[in-house]
C-alpha cells in the first residue's frame, strides 16, 4: 500500500499530460488529415489530436505515462506520412 501510494504521489509531480507539436510530411488534402487524427487518438494516452493542413502541423495532447513520442510519431506513419517533433512541454 505504501509502494503504490509513493508511486502516485511521485506520478502527479513528474508525470502528466503534455503538448506536443508535430511538422507532417505527405499531406495534400483533408483526407490526409482525417487519417493521421484518428491514427494518433487510436494510440493509448492521447487525450486529443488536432491536425492542419495548412500548416501541416499536428497538436497531440498526451498522458507521458501511456505513451511517448516515439509512438506517436509511429502512428503517424503508419497511417503514410512522416512526422517531425517540433516542440514538446507540459500542460499546467
Amino acid at each position: 500500500m505504501k509502494k503504490l501510494i509513493i508511486a502516485l504521489f511521485f506520478g502527479l509531480l513528474f508525470g502528466g499530460e503534455k503538448v506536443a507539436v508535430f511538422q507532417i510530411e505527405g499531406m495534400t488534402c483533408p483526407l490526409c488529415t482525417s487519417a493521421i487524427k484518428r491514427s494518433l487518438k487510436m494510440t493509448p494516452g492521447v487525450k486529443s489530436a488536432k491536425v492542419i493542413l495548412n500548416t501541416k502541423k499536428a497538436t497531440v495532447i498526451f498522458d507521458d505515462e501511456k505513451t511517448d513520442i516515439e509512438k506517436l510519431l509511429k502512428a503517424i506513419e503508419v497511417v503514410g506520412y512522416k512526422g517531425k517533433l517540433l516542440n514538446i512541454k507540459e500542460v499546467k
